[in-house]
């Protein structure tokens, strides 16, 4: 029995020791300074904002990271600081086992640039306004028109179908907005307008253009036409 109690006694100190230098440790650990500072983006490589603005968020406006303490980092915060920039889509902050204070930065995706009376502005991705940058101009579609609430989800659905083809994506330069909905798309090597019509069956429309587009530039006749018709999905209306 008192073997049996001795080892109780051998297992509770011990334990009690891991705990002491887990804490003593740790709370060194917390008080150790930043290495440096990190910012790594993902996705495209068009930087429409800076290294520089984001790791100045990262280091909360201080000159260097070396002035940090672990402890005083709030992950969370800064994670919000970076997402709250216009131009950025979402953010992972952390820190590495060796001190580094990283940022995992993911800007968003500019699928078409809006001209207006009074402003300019990129649609991003998930369809939400997205200003301009001074570090770089995206090459998307234009369009013109008024873009409302009613038809900012359709709109966006037919900017995305577009974005995702690479051949849309490189044929198709502008899009015009009717009040009543209808649409016109402008193509970037010819002189004929493509008349859309209203948002609707667009995968077909655009899937008939592009059936169109490639017998016509094979047999030559694509000088030959003004207009191009998709209202119809079951075919398309050329006009000379």
């Amino acid at each position: 029995m008192k073997y049996f109690k001795w080892i109780n006694v051998r297992l509770i100190l011990m334990f009690a020791l891991m705990l002491f230098l887990f804490s003593f440790t740790s709370k060194r650990n917390e008080m150790r300074k930043l290495k440096q500072s990190e910012v790594i983006f993902v996705g495209e490589n068009n930087l429409f904002v800076s290294n520089e603005v984001v790791n100045k968020l990262l280091i909360e406006n201080k000159s260097d990271a070396n002035t940090i303490s672990k402890d005083k980092v709030d992950l969370n915060r800064l994670e919000k600081s970076i997402n709250d920039q216009e131009m950025i889509e979402k953010s992972e902050v952390f820190v590495s086992i060796d001190g580094v204070l990283k940022a995992i930065v993911k800007q968003k995706t500019p699928i078409a640039r809006v001209f207006n009376d009074s402003e300019s502005f990129y649609i991003d991705y998930m369809g939400n306004r997205m200003p301009l940058s001074e570090n770089f101009t995206a090459h998307v579609p234009i369009v013109s028109g008024v873009i409302q609430e009613k038809n900012n989800t359709e709109i966006t659905k037919l900017l995305r179908i577009i974005y995702n083809d690479s051949f849309l994506k490189k044929n198709i330069i502008g899009i015009q907005i009717f009040p009543l909905g209808s649409v016109k798309l402008t193509n970037r090597n010819f002189d004929y307008e493509i008349d859309f019509g209203q948002t609707i069956n667009m995968e077909r429309k655009l899937s008939n253009y592009k059936a169109f587009f490639q017998k016509a530039v094979l047999d030559s006749s694509i000088n030959k036409y003004k207009k191009i018709n998709l209202k119809f999905t079951q075919q398309v209306v050329c006009t000379k």
